[in-house]
């Protein structure tokens, strides 16, 4: 059976050597390089939502791949497609550097320059391996073969805008909607989503962070699932801790996590870190919160510029979410999406913290009555962005969705005007 081979070459130089050599490869099927990290992992996604049989066999990185390092897409690309045999092409073949790739999951290295001999083995290699993941993938529950769930961060604009709220009801959301649903607390340092769950828990995130294998049995020990059916990966109690938690190892954690649930939320408060902002540029979605104020808006146009400036997203990718939204305040959405050149939802959550208080006060804001007009323009918000299942049969516009576990349901139809939601108290 001929070897289907993906290379991920971003230099066009590089790319027209590798394809040459790689066509005198026999049994090879060499597809078109792509350019970057983005479109390898979307090439991926594509090709494992139409089966696993359809992902090739081996896929090269080069050393030189952007804008994810070579080191973090091959670890991406290993917990995420471990049907797929990846090969690292580099000019450093000292042992340190093999050694890391190795633990990031690659199964071998081809230096620069390229030799057909060498270049034939490590393919060769990598397919046999590859071949022998996909015989036994379905005796395996521990062996993750789609193209992962759907990422969502949620930042703040300011503090106390209502983001850990809204994280924690758009989790509750797609869980009784029948999706298996994660809620990841990034806030490192004044996490607050075990105190609004009435949750102890020993284990955090800072416990997955120095690891370097993350199989599913360590993920699933610091793991917490809720009674509501949500898994929570907590912020550590204490704060100075969340130090320990790295940019590289947020994207081998996220990237475990999505590999695992159909929907992951990513709570990642109002500070930005090295950490938050690898979530937020993995992200499919990243939601900004803020309220409709001089101040809250300011902040939120200076996070947008802050995350264009580090290359971490462009602004027409965020989505705003106005919250404690009134109609009769002189700052409206459409006004907000001006202003900081973002996408507005189209769901804004009203003011009302009457209403919020008490299960709030309690720690369990998994309480919240069904009739609250924030928790329905949250979970209506999760509808809009495409959080819940949509049961088989339902029409076209909106037909309203039922949630499981959950006194009352409500259409998840887009709506505009709405208002916007109490948050972190």
């Amino acid at each position: 059976m001929p070897t289907r081979i993906l290379p991920a070459v971003g230099d066009a130089d590089a790319a027209r050597s590798v394809t040459t050599l790689l066509s005198q490869l026999p049994d090879a099927e060499p597809a078109m390089p792509v350019a970057d990290s983005t479109q390898l992992i979307d090439t991926l996604s594509r090709l494992a939502g139409e089966s696993i049989e359809e992902l090739p066999e081996v896929v090269l990185v080069h050393e030189r791949i952007g804008p994810v390092p070579a080191l973090e897409l091959i670890r991406e690309v290993a917990l995420r497609f471990p049907a797929v045999g990846v090969v690292l092409i580099t000019t450093d073949a000292s042992p340190g550097l093999i050694s890391a790739a190795m633990d990031s999951g690659a199964r071998g290295l081809v230096a620069l320059p390229l030799s057909y001999e060498e270049l034939v083995s490590r393919v060769q290699g990598a397919a046999a391996w590859a071949v022998g993941v996909r015989r036994h993938l379905g005796n395996s529950g521990d062996v993750f073969s789609g193209p992962g769930g759907t990422l969502v961060t949620v930042s703040g604009a300011k503090g106390g805008v209502g983001t850990t709220f809204a994280s924690i009801q758009l989790a509750l959301a797609a869980q009784a909607s029948g999706r298996r649903a994660a809620l990841v607390d990034l806030d490192l340092q004044t996490g607050d989503v075990a105190s609004y769950l009435d949750v102890q828990f020993r284990r955090s995130v800072v416990d997955l962070a120095g690891i370097t294998d993350l199989s599913p049995r360590v993920l699933a020990d610091a793991v917490f699932t809720h009674d509501t059916g949500v898994s929570l990966l907590l912020a550590p109690g204490e704060g100075e801790r969340g130090e320990e938690v790295t940019d590289r190892s947020v994207r081998q954690i996220v990237s475990a996590m999505r590999s695992r649930y159909e929907v992951v939320i990513v709570d990642c408060g109002a500070q930005m870190t090295g950490a938050n902002a690898a979530a937020v540029e993995m992200a499919d979605i990243a939601l900004l919160v803020t309220t409709p104020d001089v101040v809250a808006v300011r902040a939120a146009k200076r996070m947008v510029r802050l995350w264009d400036r580090l290359q971490i997203r462009k602004a027409e990718e965020t989505v705003i979410l106005v919250n404690r939204h009134t109609r009769n305040t002189e700052i409206q959405p459409p006004l907000i999406q001006k202003i900081t050149g973002t996408r507005v939802a189209g769901i804004a959550v009203p003011a009302g913290f009457k209403e919020l208080q008490a299960v709030v006060d309690a720690g369990r804001v998994q309480d919240l009555d069904s009739k609250s007009v924030v928790k329905q323009a949250l979970w209506g918000l999760a509808g809009e962005l495409g959080l819940v299942a949509v049961p088989e049969g339902a029409g076209k516009g909106g037909r309203s969705t039922k949630f499981r576990s959950d006194r009352g349901a409500f259409s998840t139809r887009r709506r505009r005007g709405g208002g916007q939601g109490e948050g972190d108290g």
